[in-house]
């Protein structure tokens, strides 16, 4: 779950996947939720995927886990969430630095993008085009070669 895109289909790493692995970790500390629990109204989603449709429909606060107190500064979270869906973007050059997520973090007026689709979503983008999942991937290779499993005796 903190292995990023483009390692788990081409073997790509890049210190963008770093960012990813910390997206990941900080959307399962906002949330307190572990990272193979399934979300939504179906329970359909993954975390990345919950996270995202929230925030995107204006309820991050729901994605949030009620033991966290923001109550002294009330947008804290919400930035935090926003900057981890940042970080689990599908495409590493839409991901920002470490050291941009650092300045994120501390800084409340730092600009900051709006997130796009995570990373290993099931659901359809915005032109149609289903991405990969997770049970897809185990399922092929992106250099046509095929992946072996290792079974121990």
């Amino acid at each position: 779950g903190y292995i990023p895109p483009e390692y788990a289909r081409q073997g790509v790493y890049s210190t963008k996947s770093d960012v990813f692995s910390f997206g990941v970790l900080l959307l399962q500390i906002i949330s307190g939720k572990r990272l193979s629990m399934l979300c939504g109204i179906n329970e359909n989603l993954s975390i990345l995927e919950h996270a995202y449709e929230l925030w995107k429909g204006g309820k991050g606060v729901e994605f949030v886990d009620s033991s966290l107190d923001d109550t002294n500064s009330p947008c804290k979270l919400m930035r935090c969430l926003e900057i981890a869906l940042l970080c689990v973007q599908e495409n590493p050059n839409d991901r920002p630095s470490m050291l941009q997520v650092s300045s994120m973090l501390k800084n409340e007026t730092t600009n900051r993008n709006t997130p796009k689709k995570p990373a290993f979503s099931k659901q359809v983008d915005e032109i149609g085009i289903e991405l990969l999942s997770t049970t897809q991937l185990e399922k092929c290779s992106a250099c046509d070669l095929s992946f072996s499993e290792v079974v121990a005796r």
